[in-house]
């Protein structure tokens, strides 16, 4: 039996803290890591209630179950190539958007790594956002005959509770139902979706055998300081990045290796934030260390 959508009445659970990140203010939510290792059997999937205009809770008359979201996920049609679905939440009316692209070489026998692309500009509502894999996810992975995985943010950060349900629904879906090596699964993802891999690195570990966040700008320090993230990490930042001052960047960076992390910092030389496209074959070199160092 998955382990997906072992629902939990977690809430209490939840912390509320302000990200500043280079004049930007993130309001999200994250977990006590104590807490979570209590519960790292289970996936944390939150109890949303929606309400009428009258405040008053609104009850389907049938709700949706997890068992309706993975019949659903097993109906779509996931074959080789790209394709971009659309995937019905527990919640009715709640909808998930990703793209999934699956090399012909992938099958029960051969089983392959599993990428989850988060994309930038989280906040920009566009139903089209995670399609814009082609200039540089693609290229960067083609060598390793990965699945990717690209899921839409609908305009909230990638930290957000929604989107954390989103995102660890598919990516136990991914392994449960795809020809996933679950050993080999990697959070990646471009300005916010950089920031995003650093959240989910930090504080999914368990999930994830890598991370490699791009163009980014994420204090790992909580309550409790600067504490180390369990799995290693792969960070690109553009040497001119005009958003995201990488005098910044490495300054986190550096803070997260003197608490333990293990984070190879790669700088690419004269990129700006805004020509993610120039950072191929520095995400090329990011999937070399996953197959030489990470998983050899």
């Amino acid at each position: 039996m998955p382990l997906f959508f072992n629902i939990i009445n977690f809430e209490g659970a939840l912390l509320n803290i302000s990200f500043n990140k280079i004049n930007l203010k993130f309001n999200t939510m994250k977990y006590s890591k104590n807490i979570f290792k209590i519960f790292i059997g289970l996936f944390l999937i939150f109890n949303f209630n929606a309400c009428s205009d009258s405040g008053d809770p609104v009850i389907p008359d049938t709700p949706r179950t997890a068992d309706d979201v993975r019949e659903d996920f097993i109906s779509l049609n996931i074959s080789s190539g790209t394709s971009d679905h659309v995937l019905e939440s527990t919640i009715d009316n709640v909808f998930w958007s990703f793209r999934t692209i699956v090399p012909e070489v992938a099958s029960d026998s051969n089983k392959r790594p599993l990428i989850i692309r988060l994309h930038g500009g989280a906040q920009n509502v566009s139903e089209n956002s995670h399609t814009s894999t082609s200039c540089l996810v693609e290229p960067g992975f083609e060598g390793m005959d990965a699945i990717i995985i690209s899921p839409n943010s609908k305009g909230s950060l990638w930290f957000d509770q929604a989107n954390q349900v989103q995102v660890l629904a598919l990516v136990d879906l991914a392994k449960t139902y795809l020809p996933v090596d679950i050993n080999k699964v990697v959070i990646m993802g471009y300005s916010d979706g950089g920031n995003g891999a650093w959240f989910y690195s930090q504080y999914y570990p368990d999930l994830f055998s890598a991370g490699i966040p791009m163009a980014s700008s994420y204090d790992t320090e909580t309550g409790n300081g600067v504490e180390a993230i369990d799995i290693p990490l792969y960070v690109i930042h553009g040497s001119d990045d005009e958003l995201f001052p990488i005098e910044t960047t490495e300054e986190f960076v550096n803070e997260s290796i003197a608490a333990g992390s293990d984070i190879q910092f790669i700088t690419a030389d004269g990129l700006t934030h805004y020509n993610s496209c120039d950072y191929v074959s520095y995400l090329q070199n990011a999937a070399t260390w996953l197959t030489t160092t990470v998983w050899n």
